[in-house]
């Protein structure tokens, strides 16, 4: 076996780990970077970037039928599902050379390329290679959770990790999940030209503020999504045309049939080829437990990502690189802080959040917070664009620090990004109220909700009195 010692060994190729390895070689650590799948892991292959490729073809197709208001008749699409295919694939290949086994080894990083796992606390073994490493950094990632529903096994299914692999448009799609995957994939292949019946267990993307998320789901209901919530699958059944699937929902239970099955139902963080318990690395089924430096009970090894539990998201795994760098290399004890982390559901219209729900402030504040709304339909651009179903939404504690910040509509993830400094510096809403925002854009929809705030105290009867008292002083 082939012995190697080092400073940083990287397990996983994936956002967080390219991160690591990139900067640490960088800045002259001897660095072993182990990928057994394909680099660039979850996000360039099967999540992020194939998603947003799919996402964006559908987002063209309905464009051809939704023209007349602009004075453009419109037509129906012809969607070739293949050439779709080949689209999404080759946005990937686009960026595949950023993460490729050549560009690292470029940059002076040793890769292997095959599955690790622990032989030791210091000791990682990668096929024929044994590495003995001053500090490990786990960023394997997440998988599909594939749930044990009877039939499941009978049947054929994608996941996402299979889902951009189809060349053929779905007859009728059943979807099995409605978080953020599930309702983004549904809304792409209807956009595409098939039937979607998308089923969820509880809430459709629950995690978010329901006045906003009502909105998404109002537009995707309209555009023919038949989403049943509060829908719980009993058994999956294969039939001659397809698929069955048998579900509970008000007390009854109902079916439906369809041609094709996605499972979108949550992820699981990949450990079980890791071995960690031959380095006295504690985890459960959400993950591996790390402390707020991101260590695990091995305190030469590290987690990040989606691996360590918490929020899934790529920004997160590239944001835990920068503090295990801080940590590994510099000796700076930094922690990681979740506070001011965003997401985005890029449906049509798209939901971003950062900080603080209204449901979460009123926990912590009472009711002391202030609520800030504005809509889309009150924004000139927005009514240009014909795009005015949005709202953004603002919570502010008792002293007008910003808490929270929640936009759907029109690009709300770029819309977010001025909130998402707000929260993490503790800002007060009068920064926010105070910038000069171009016009006509969608951003004076942050400067309208932002100025809102001070509404009722400009607008009294006693700055009125004060007005009126002026004028006569001195008017």
């Amino acid at each position: 076996m082939n012995k190697i010692t080092t400073d940083i060994c990287v397990i996983g190729a994936g956002s967080g780990g390219l991160s690591v390895a990139a900067g640490a070689v960088q800045m002259g650590a001897k660095v072993v970077l182990i990928e057994g799948g394909k680099m660039g892991g979850d996000c360039l292959n099967y999540g992020c970037v194939p998603s947003k490729a799919l996402l964006a073809a559908g987002k063209h197709a309905h464009m051809f039928g939704h023209s007349d208001e602009f004075g453009i008749a419109p037509a129906a699409p012809q969607v070739d599902f293949a050439r779709v295919n080949a689209h999404v694939k080759s946005v990937i290949a686009a960026i595949e050379p950023n993460d490729s086994v050549e560009r690292f080894e470029g940059l002076g990083v040793h890769v292997i390329q095959a599955y690790a796992r622990f032989k030791d606390a210091r000791t990682v073994i990668a096929g024929d290679t044994e590495i003995r490493a001053k500090r490990i950094v786990i960023a394997s990632g997440s998988s599909p959770v594939e749930p044990p529903i009877p039939g499941l096994e009978d049947v054929p299914y994608f996941t996402n990790e299979t889902i951009f692999d189809n060349t053929d448009l779905p007859d009728h799609l059943i979807v099995i999940g409605g978080g953020p995957i599930g309702m983004e994939m549904s809304q792409a292949h209807r956009r595409l030209g098939a039937k979607v019946t998308t089923l969820e267990g509880g809430t459709a993307l629950g995690k978010d503020d329901p006045e906003l998320t009502a909105i998404v789901k109002k537009r995707l209901i309209d555009e023919g999504i038949d989403l049943r919530e509060n829908a719980m699958v009993q058994r999956i059944e294969k039939t001659d045309a397809g698929i069955r699937v048998f579900f509970e929902k008000d007390g009854q239970e109902q079916s439906v049939d369809g041609t094709h099955l996605l499972l979108a139902v949550g992820r699981k963080p990949n450990v079980e080829r890791l071995e960690l318990e031959n380095a006295g690395i504690e985890y459960t089924k959400r993950g591996i437990q790390v402390d707020d430096r991101l260590r695990t009970t091995n305190k030469k090894v590290f987690a990040i990502g989606d691996v360590a539990g918490g929020l899934q998201f790529t920004h997160v795994a590239g944001y835990h690189a920068g503090i295990v760098i801080r940590n590994a290399l510099f000796k700076v004890p930094a922690k990681a802080d979740h506070s001011a982390v965003p997401w985005v559901t890029y449906t049509d219209p798209e939901m971003a959040h950062v900080g603080l729900t209204e449901a979460d402030a009123r926990k912590d504040h009472g009711d002391s917070i202030t609520v800030l709304k504005w809509g889309f339909d009150e924004n000139d651009r927005a009514q240009a664009e014909r795009r005015t179903e949005g709202l953004i939404k603002v919570v502010t504690d008792k002293k007008g620090v910003i808490l929270g910040a929640s936009i759907a509509g029109l690009n709300a993830g770029d819309l977010l990004a001025p909130w998402i400094l707000a929260v993490g510096q503790k800002q007060k809403v009068g920064t926010m109220a105070q910038f000069i925002a171009p016009y006509p854009t969608l951003t004076e929809v942050s400067k309208r909700a932002a100025g809102s705030y001070y509404t009722p105290t400009l607008y009294s009867s006693r700055i009125r009195f004060i007005v009126r008292l002026l004028m006569r002083l001195f008017g």
